[in-house]
């Protein structure tokens, strides 16, 4: 048995890129593993639920905001103009990092994607008072990011990207990545929850800024007449898009009703805008429900195109094979497929693959 600890991002919530090191952490820990998980920054629930499963947390963060709505942003903003790195925040023999925003010596780090890629692409649904600073800022904030990547490099023995994806994105800057390692799910809380799906809406889910579910191509297949159920963010949707008939908003729900919605819908609408994994299609498809999403980035390489889902080129045609899925359905074992697919990514296969490359000595140490 061993002594772990995950580094991760502000734990104020358990989704995103958190999430695999909360995961991890709790099938290491039913291992019978010790496990830490050191932050800047948690929330009080998540940190009962953490310590009621005998997982640690630690706080090694500055306990002030500057920007108190986005903590991820703040902390990777300090790290950014920082870049200083952490004199040994655990003791564990193996450490993973998770974080964007904590630079410590490492067993591994876990990339998962450049926060400026993600901020380019979300540049035009940006508010204006982000916008302009960024559009200042950004050719500056991508200099800093890429000499903070080779900050974490330099000091983790094994550099592992989350997709091939994530991956190419890193080594358009030079950094090396030693292994892709998907993120997991836990497939025993998503799984089919009715073997008579209702199937009278499509699911879809709202990011923020539309980082996942771009509004545009939400509204022209709703405009076409098919239901959709969305869930996630609804402070930034535009006033047109929540006065539709045709949609229907439930904000943040738990991933018990989350499942339940999933296992109901006729397929799941994956649109976005920058996706290094995606968890929403794998989930989906752990509840037995294809999902319809790009031909592109992270989902690209989880949804198996008209197998466990369709792989769409543009929004026009995203926006037709909707409607086409709503009037013609599809074959019935398309969910068996998408069930089986979903496995792969189990949190249980994933922390044998996790704890197989901890214990290998296949990577040249950096810690020099």
């Amino acid at each position: 048995m061993h002594d772990v600890c995950f580094v991760t991002d502000p734990l104020v919530t358990t989704m995103g890129a958190v999430r695999p090191a909360i995961l991890l952490a709790r099938e290491f820990r039913r291992k019978g593993n010790a496990v830490t998980i050191v932050t800047t920054r948690f929330d009080q629930a998540i940190q009962k639920e953490l310590l009621d499963e005998d997982i640690l947390l630690k706080d090694v963060g500055p306990h002030f905001s500057f920007i108190p709505s986005l903590p991820t942003l703040d902390a990777w903003g300090r790290c950014l103009i920082m870049q200083k790195p952490m004199a040994e925040i655990s003791h564990s023999d193996l450490v993973v990092n998770t974080s964007s925003c904590i630079i410590s010596q490492a067993r591994a780090y876990y990339a998962q994607g450049p926060m400026t890629r993600t901020l380019d692409d979300l540049f035009p649904q940006m508010p204006m008072h982000y916008k302009y600073p960024y559009k200042l800022l950004g050719s500056t904030l991508r200099i800093l990011e890429r000499r903070l990547v080779g900050r974490f490099r330099d000091l983790s023995e094994a550099f592992v990207a989350n997709s091939v994806f994530c991956a190419s994105m890193y080594e358009k800057w030079g950094t090396s990545v030693d292994k892709i390692i998907n993120p997991p799910i836990d497939c025993s809380l998503f799984d089919p929850k009715t073997t008579n799906p209702s199937a009278d809406y499509v699911l879809t889910h709202f990011g923020t800024y539309g980082k996942e579910g771009k509004f545009s191509t939400v509204k022209a297949i709703a405009d076409c007449g098919v239901p959709i159920r969305v869930f996630g963010e609804t402070s930034q949707i535009p006033q047109p898009l929540k006065r539709h008939h045709r949609i229907n908003f439930l904000g943040k729900v738990t991933d018990a009703e989350l499942a339940s919605l999933y296992s109901n819908a006729l397929y799941t609408l994956f649109a976005f805008e920058h996706e290094p994994f995606g968890y929403i299609p794998v989930e989906s498809m752990a509840c037995g429900t294809p999902v319809l999403t790009y031909e592109k980035q992270g989902p690209s390489e989880t949804v198996i195109n008209r197998k466990t889902g369709w792989l769409s080129k543009n929004d026009q045609e995203m926006v037709n094979l909707a409607v086409l899925l709503w009037k013609k359905g599809y074959a019935a074992d398309m969910r068996n497929e998408c069930r089986k697919r979903a496995l792969a990514f189990d949190v249980r296969k994933i922390a044998e693959v996790w704890e197989n490359t901890l214990a290998q000595k296949l990577f040249r140490s950096r810690l020099a």
